[in-house]
């Protein structure tokens, strides 16, 4: 199922610092690192007080990400947006702790999860995913064996 998700409700249950000038960006790395491991496609996530002459919208790895301009907030604009899927909303989850957007995502159908049990399949599959030493490295030796069979015979090391 596709997320819909409260970006600063977010950010400090995953250990993030609200305060810091990269907040939403790392939480966004946090996320496209959750949809490669779980093989999710689908994320929305909607931010606060979006900057004077920055995009309202931005497609960053596999999420959307929305800045939500004032005199609006997140909390609207996940409101609108599942208002504008219509039936289609009950295909997805809100990500929000606000009471009043969770009961709003179970008027259309859509299922509220709060951000605390969010983070907490986030941080799940962060830690089941692969990590850098799982990587496989290939040796120079395994390197030449291959030129050799694809037909490049080259036994210096320092042209590898």
């Amino acid at each position: 199922m596709p997320y819909l998700i409260d970006g600063h409700n977010l950010i400090p249950k995953l250990g993030l610092d609200l305060n810091a000038i990269e907040d939403e960006m790392a939480l966004v790395e946090k996320l496209n690192q959750f949809c490669r491991i779980s093989r999710r496609s689908k994320v929305e996530v909607f931010f606060d007080n979006a900057r004077p002459g920055g995009s309202e919208k931005k497609k960053m790895g596999m999420i959307n990400v929305f800045f939500v301009r004032r005199p609006m907030i997140a909390d609207e604009a996940i409101r609108l947006r599942l208002k504008k899927l219509k039936n289609d909303a009950r295909n997805w989850i809100v990500v929000s702790s606000d009471r009043r957007v969770q009961a709003e995502a179970r008027a259309v159908g859509a299922k509220p999860i709060n951000s605390e049990d969010f983070a907490g399949e986030v941080i799940d599959a962060l830690r089941s995913g692969p990590t850098r030493e799982d990587k496989t490295s290939t040796s120079p030796s395994e390197i030449r064996e291959w030129l050799s069979l694809f037909g490049e015979n080259d036994d210096d090391p320092k042209k590898l």
